[in-house]
């Protein structure tokens, strides 16, 4: 054939400064383009073969991305259907991108949207113009016997001409430009290959890697090995989502979980095998790592792929944002390879496949709880926070969660929350019909206070975690008549309010001169003295922390909603004296003004000490009056 020139078929010239500019936010998504044309090619060998369509031989079907810095070349080869003359003046020349000039005003100042446009007009290949200052196409089709060589230097100018090359098939060359001469250097290649590549349904090869093989016996008749160079693919064509559960063993699964994530050493606690076809396809697999208390750190470890091709793997517009907690893979034709963020809130497919996913994990949890209790209950420390996320973020993941939800008490026994409401309504309903949860966040520092509420028979349950006092106030809201109440919030008389009124041993002018030495004794703007009516027996003072305010403290440290309106709230707590201990009735016989001191002061710092709130000076001297005390 003789050399052919023309113009590429734009209705603008600006098409290749807007491709090279605004179309990707990443110049890097260019490989990604053209591995995976690269990857289609050969399919549609593979398809045509297997319909009867193509007679000759298929062969060692693969894509190989070499690198030559010397001629400043990288090339995407592949072993597929090649193109013809005629095919490459129809994909390549001919660019339908009617309203190109419409696009440039429109897209130019948006980077984010521009990744939806790629796709949707075909632009792919023309990806390869953001880093090339020329990319040449050789191909030879399988129907003829005549290859073809293309070339374009980044205008709309093209030539045509006869190759030499005799396999089916093709090679993308890319001159790489002066300001990408990053994408000349081995190690970024491998990075983008090992990111966007690394499950596609073809082997990729970059480059080579030294294997070690047979190489005879020495004299004593011993194997010996040689080491040698073998091309180096970078990509498993056949990871663990592409198939059938039942040929999967667990040991497959913990695998392919390392694969996924090479640096985290431990295990998953159990997955997920996703399997979809209708009305949208969908496959993947989710893992359950163990969580940690700071669960932010935990996030965007699912990773998001079209036909094996990744993504991305910031997911939160394609699960609720509570499933971004779990790890693994989903994989959706449904969900095109370029797409804007916009255009994940607003597709139906998009939302579809959210609600499935979020069904799924609930469904495995149920029949998990249902099938093994007692291994769902080991498990539940480690997943608590995920699902605890989970009720608070989506209502429809709380409903379906009242039947595996747990709630442990501080003797480490579970119950879900129809259970527990339904073993302690009676014992711990207040003089108002109101059932009361008592709760702890750390059994030893909170000690004093289980103890004193287990004397009466009441039931403790543990709520901690980053989630717990939020989780507290949407039981709340859900439930009529409730109200949980952490167990050094107030003495346990008032928590749970029977209207069991204990008379009081000082008079109303005793608890006066009281109350003046105490607040003389702490400080001021921390403590709110409260003298109450408490059993004799009961400690003369303890510290208390209102629900209310500790617990929009709480809140507030984790962001939760609406906290902001209390700008940042001060460290207040109650110092509660039981005016019925009779350590305070020699204080009040006590006329020496020092040694009345001495005593309150002692008790206060008791107290404190028993909360781990006494620090520095203040604990030294506590000390050395302690021990003038003893002596």
């Amino acid at each position: 054939m003789s050399i052919q020139q023309g113009t590429i078929n734009v209705q603008t010239e600006n098409i290749f400064p807007i491709i090279k500019k605004f179309l990707y936010s990443d110049h890097e998504i260019f490989l990604r383009e053209l591995v995976s044309n690269a990857v289609d090619a050969n399919q549609k060998m593979k398809a045509l073969t297997s319909l009867g369509e193509f007679k000759g031989e298929l062969g060692d079907l693969k894509v190989s991305v070499s690198l030559d810095a010397d001629k400043g070349t990288l090339t995407i080869s592949d072993t597929g259907i090649g193109m013809s003359a005629d095919e490459i003046d129809k994909y390549i020349n001919q660019i339908a991108f009617s309203g190109a000039e419409e696009f440039v005003q429109k897209y130019k100042d948006k980077a984010e949207e521009t990744n939806a446009i790629i796709g949707h007009f075909g632009l792919g290949f023309y990806s390869a113009f953001m880093v090339s200052k020329k990319v040449e196409i050789i191909t030879k089709s399988h129907t003829e016997s005549e290859a073809v060589r293309w070339e374009c230097d980044g205008s709309p100018n093209f030539t045509i001409e006869k190759a030499d090359r005799t396999e089916r098939g093709t090679d993308i060359i890319l001159h790489i430009a002066d300001d990408s001469k990053e994408f000349l250097k081995q190690g970024r290649i491998q990075g983008i290959l090992d990111k966007y590549c690394k499950f596609l349904p073809i082997p990729v090869i970059f480059g080579t890697r030294s294997e070690s093989v047979p190489d005879g016996e020495d004299k004593d008749g011993k194997p010996q090995t040689k080491s040698v160079e073998v091309p180096n693919q970078v990509n498993n064509p056949v990871p663990a989502w592409t198939k059938a559960p039942m040929d999967l063993k667990p040991e497959d699964y913990n695998n392919f979980y390392r694969e996924l994530y090479p640096m985290n050493f431990d295990d998953p606690l159990f997955h997920i095998h996703l399997n979809v076809d209708y009305p949208f396809n969908l496959t993947g697999v989710l893992y359950f790592p163990k969580l940690k208390e700071n669960f932010e750190v935990q996030k965007n470890k699912i990773q998001l792929y079209s036909n094996q091709v990744f993504i991305t793997d910031n997911v939160e517009d394609i699960v609720p944002e509570f499933l971004t907690l779990l790890h693994g893979v989903i994989d959706s034709p449904d969900i095109p390879l370029n797409v804007s963020r916009s255009y994940l809130q607003s597709d139906s497919n998009v939302k579809r496949i959210s609600n499935h996913i979020s069904k799924k994990v609930s469904d495995k949890l149920g029949e998990m709880f249902k099938n093994d209790r007692a291994d769902f209950e080991q498990k539940w420390e480690d997943i608590k926070v995920f699902i605890q996320y989970g009720m608070l973020s989506e209502e429809k993941f709380y409903d379906r969660s009242n039947g595996f939800a747990l709630y442990k008490n501080v003797d480490g026994k579970y119950f879900t929350f129809e259970e527990l409401s339904e073993k302690i309504k009676a014992n711990q309903t207040d003089k108002d019909g109101k059932v009361i949860y008592l709760y702890a966040s750390n059994t030893d520092e909170q000690h004093s206070y289980i103890k004193a509420a287990k004397d009466k028979g009441y039931e403790v349950i543990i709520m901690d975690g980053p989630l717990a006092s939020h989780i507290v106030t949407k039981l709340e809201q859900k439930h009529e008549n409730i109200s949980f109440a952490r167990v050094d919030s107030d003495t346990i008389e008032k928590l749970i309010n029977k209207e069991e009124e204990i008379p009081s041993k000082l008079s109303d002018k005793e608890k006066e001169e009281l109350k003046p030495v105490i607040e003389g004794v702490v400080e001021k703007t921390k403590f709110h003295v409260v003298i109450e009516n408490l059993n004799e027996t009961d400690t003369p003072i303890q510290i208390t922390r209102t629900e209310f305010m500790r617990r929009m403290k709480e809140q507030q440290m984790t962001g939760g909603g609406g906290m902001q309106m209390f700008g940042n709230l001060p460290e207040t707590f109650n110092l509660v004296v039981n005016g019925n201990h009779p350590l305070f009735q020699k204080v009040l016989k006590e006329k020496d003004d020092k040694k009345r001191k001495k005593i309150v002061k002692q008790a206060a710092d008791l107290a404190l000490l028993s909360q781990n709130m006494l620090k520095g000076e203040e604990l030294t001297n506590f000390i050395k009056r302690s021990i003038d005390l003893i002596k």
